[in-house]
């Protein structure tokens, strides 16, 4: 099972953004120089209270330029905000900057706010999503190509640079709802899952068959990859691993809550799916503490978090663990950079 950092520029009341890109670029270094795998990056615009991520594919250039040996993987790099073929360019950029360390997670994401602010209906994600993704491919993988979509219309294109890897970076589909698993599973990409929303950790098994199921019918060969982004704090001692991250993980647990439930009310998000983000906030606004370490996140000393992975591994049938070390952003850096420094001593080493 491979492991990634999860990182997401985040912002809090007590400091300045040059601060947040000072400290965040520390643990990149601290995580570059302890052995960490990759580094996987996440995308968030016009919440300055949240982080200051809005630029995934600058920042992972910078990390590309600072590091060596280091992968980087986006997750994910939100398609129908942005033009097609600029993405293509710069992602291909990105892939020789990092000479191949790339890794190209992408998605539409839940929210339709930041679409608001982009004058993007977010009726319209789904098709400008699959519309995007089949122009990427073809800007990488032909000499010129021309397209006539719904929504994006291109004619005699030639995507300059290619990418570093062949035929491209690899590429991963984020999901958060249900209807996601089988889709991604239809189209032959590994899913990368986020349970913080609608899921506990264990009951993503059904959604996880679905989509193993999907793959299989749809013919593909080889595995169907499943990556886990999670919550992860490890400390020395069982009290400090769970009074340490309290206060930021609770933090995050009523901030979920909150825009999941405002989320529904927005233009473009159907009947069922309201009544389903209704739910899910309803839900996560009831959640005690200890609920919260049942079934959204991984907390414990290292043999217990070691337990608990292997647990999750075994029964989800996961090929990847993507750890976010400062769940609700609130977690001071010298507390997340011992959290990390315990996860490559000694709770990544058991598992090869």
């Amino acid at each position: 099972m491979k492991f990634g950092l999860f990182k997401e520029f985040p912002s809090r009341d007590d400091v300045t953004e040059e601060q947040v890109f000072e400290e965040s670029f520390a643990l990149v270094d601290a995580a570059e120089d302890m052995g960490v795998e990759q580094m996987w990056l996440a995308e968030y615009h016009f919440n300055p209270i949240r982080s200051v991520l809005s630029a995934p594919i600058t920042v992972a250039s910078a990390i590309a330029a600072r590091t060596k040996r280091m992968k980087i993987g986006l997750a994910v790099h939100v398609l129908p905000l942005r033009n097609p073929v600029i993405v293509a360019e710069e992602i291909a950029t990105l892939d020789h900057i990092s000479q191949g360390r790339l890794d190209f997670g992408i998605g539409r994401s839940t929210f339709p706010t930041t679409y608001d602010a982009y004058g993007i209906p977010y009726s319209e994600s789904r098709e400008r999503f699959q519309e995007c993704l089949d122009i990427i491919l073809k800007g990488w993988t032909t000499e010129r190509f021309s397209y006539e979509g719904q929504y994006y219309k291109f004619r005699d294109v030639c995507v300059v640079p290619k990418p570093f890897q062949k035929p491209h970076p690899p590429i991963s589909v984020g999901a958060t709802s249900a209807e996601t698993f089988q889709m991604v599973g239809h189209m032959g990409y590994p899913i990368l899952i986020n349970p913080s929303r609608g899921f506990t950790l264990l009951g993503m098994a059904p959604y996880i068959r679905q989509y193993r199921q999907a793959w299989q019918e749809a013919g593909h060969q080889g595995q169907a990859g499943v990556g886990l982004r999670v919550p992860v704090y490890v400390a020395e001692t069982a009290d400090r691993a769970y009074s340490e991250p309290q206060e930021s993980t609770m933090y995050q647990m009523r901030r979920l809550a909150s825009v999941i439930g405002t989320s529904g009310l927005h233009a473009g998000v159907s009947a069922v799916s309201l009544e389903d983000r209704n739910a899910q906030a309803d839900l996560l606004a009831d959640m005690s503490y200890d609920d919260v370490l049942r079934d959204k996140v991984i907390y414990g000393t290292p043999g217990e978090v070691v337990e608990r992975l292997r647990q999750l591994e075994e029964e989800l049938g996961l090929t990847q663990i993507i750890y976010e070390v400062n769940f609700g952003c609130r977690i001071p850096y010298e507390l997340q950079f011992n959290c990390l420094r315990l996860m490559m001593e000694r709770v990544v080493p058991e598992f090869g």
